[in-house]
């Protein structure tokens, strides 16, 4: 484990009574009364009703005697000593717990330690340690500290600074100290499998995976698999990711490793690579990328309300009026994703497109987005904007009947079927980096076939 160190200043401590040779005799006496309550309480045992002034009187004279006996002073003197001893009879201090504070909006560290009992100027002594501890000052709603509290001083202090590092200050024999550790995450790989049978988020719920892994998994295989139009029963996927843990405790989930999915008989791979200069992306096993230079769908799981077609019946104009996009039906607000890096040509109103947003690509293909509520703000004319990023909000401005995105692929001004124009991809494995992806992607590759296995076991065809 790893740590930085930061000693602090040595406050003068609180100057604690201490009953020093006054203790000592009290227990040295009271040690003396045991003894001699025995042994009067022996000579005592016939009588159902011992004779309590007599037993006093016993108790004092050998007490006397065992003064005298070792050189101590008169019987007042002895018994100023011991009337001294109760009236200041030690303090046993508690055992000091630890608190869990769990931050509310608005609170900081000086309110918190007011409501803890600590002196005021316990928060000066921690934050004057500087480096890490400073985090503390600006503490957020949902933030955690324990606490160590003893004689109104501020013992013990821990706070989480992120998955990782924690910040621990403790009192030493030189006051506050503060030090950060640091943990090692560890990795452990998850195989998962499922069947559609509803839909991938339901499907893929069943099979155990997160909201974020389900998104990811459409993200990968989305340039080939329109998941809103082309899942059927029986459609099959495995998953193989990476779970993060701090000890024997779960962070979250990591990310996808690898990934297959069965569509009408037609079976994917992916293999997650990265490169040395730290290069991520999804590859066939064959080292083949999966990105291409479009998404297919701008769209994230919505249904195709009006496809490409250059005869169609216009639903408002009720005329023969070629329809040269898609239509994707989608609640207002939906997100609306560029599939293509580019720049912005169009931001505004055109006729019956109402908001519109055009995007150049290069190589003459340009892209149309219509029908939007608004765009995302911080865009214009010039920006340029990467694949899947967020660029308007589905709405049903201009000649619309309802909340729909109307979506267009245009090459050298030439309209083409978004759903059925070829995509180019994006660059296959380095070749310099081959050798080494073969032998991850074999290892991935064993991991799906696993995976798949197990399901196929299990399906109700193979346990009649």
């Amino acid at each position: 484990m790893k740590f930085d160190y930061i000693p602090g200043a040595s406050p003068a401590r609180p100057q604690r009574r201490r009953l020093g040779l006054v203790a000592v005799l009290g227990l040295s006496v009271t040690a003396g009364l045991i003894q001699l309550g025995v042994r009067e309480g022996s000579a005592v045992a016939g009588n159902s009703q011992p004779d309590s002034s007599g037993l006093h009187q016993n108790l004092a004279a050998s007490a006397l005697e065992t003064n005298s006996a070792a050189g101590g002073q008169g019987g007042a003197d002895f018994d100023g000593i011991i009337q001294t001893a109760v009236k200041d009879a030690l303090t046993v201090p508690e055992a000091s717990q630890w608190t869990t504070v769990s931050v509310k909006s608005g609170q900081s560290l000086s309110v918190i330690f007011d409501a803890l009992g600590l002196a005021h100027d316990e928060v000066f002594s921690l934050l004057s340690l500087g480096g890490e501890v400073q985090r503390l000052k600006k503490l957020n709603a949902g933030d955690e500290l324990h606490i160590r509290v003893a004689d109104d001083r501020l013992e013990g202090l821990t706070y989480a600074l992120d998955e990782r590092r924690t910040l621990e200050v403790r009192r030493g024999d030189h006051g506050l100290e503060a030090v950060t550790l640091t943990a090692e995450i560890e990795r452990h790989s998850t195989e998962v499998a499922g069947e559609i049978r509803d839909s991938l988020f339901l499907d893929g719920r069943r099979a155990k995976l997160s909201d974020r892994l389900i998104m990811e998994l459409a993200d990968i295989f989305g340039y080939d698999i329109d998941f809103a139009q082309d899942l059927h029963p029986g459609d099959r996927f495995a998953v193989v990711y990476d779970q993060l843990y701090k000890g024997n405790k779960k962070l979250r989930d990591g990310d996808i490793l690898a990934a297959e999915f069965t569509n009408q008989g037609r079976k994917l791979r992916a293999v997650r690579f990265t490169t040395p200069d730290g290069n991520t992306a999804y590859y066939t096993p064959q080292g083949q990328s999966l990105r291409k230079a479009f998404i297919r769908t701008p769209v994230d799981f919505a249904r195709i309300s009006s496809p490409f077609n250059l005869r169609r019946l216009h639903p408002i104009l009720h005329t023969i009026r070629a329809h040269k996009g898609t239509d994707y039906a989608a609640g207002t607000g939906t997100p609306i994703k560029a599939t293509g890096d580019g720049k912005i040509s169009f931001q505004g109103k055109k006729s019956g497109y109402g908001n519109v947003v055009m995007i150049k690509h290069g190589s003459g293909v340009e892209t149309l987005y219509a029908h939007m509520s608004r765009f995302r703000s911080g865009l214009s004319v010039g920006s340029r904007v990467r694949q899947g990023q967020v660029i308007g909000y589905v709405g049903n401005s201009g000649l619309a009947t309802a909340p729909h995105l109307h979506y267009e692929f245009r090459i050298d001004g030439i309209h083409k079927n978004p759903m059925t124009v070829p995509l180019p991809r994006a660059n296959p494995v380095d070749p310099r980096y081959m050798a080494r992806f073969r032998t991850d992607s074999a290892t991935m590759v064993a991991a799906l076939e696993r995976a798949d296995t197990r399901l196929a076991s299990a399906s109700p065809a193979n346990k009649k």
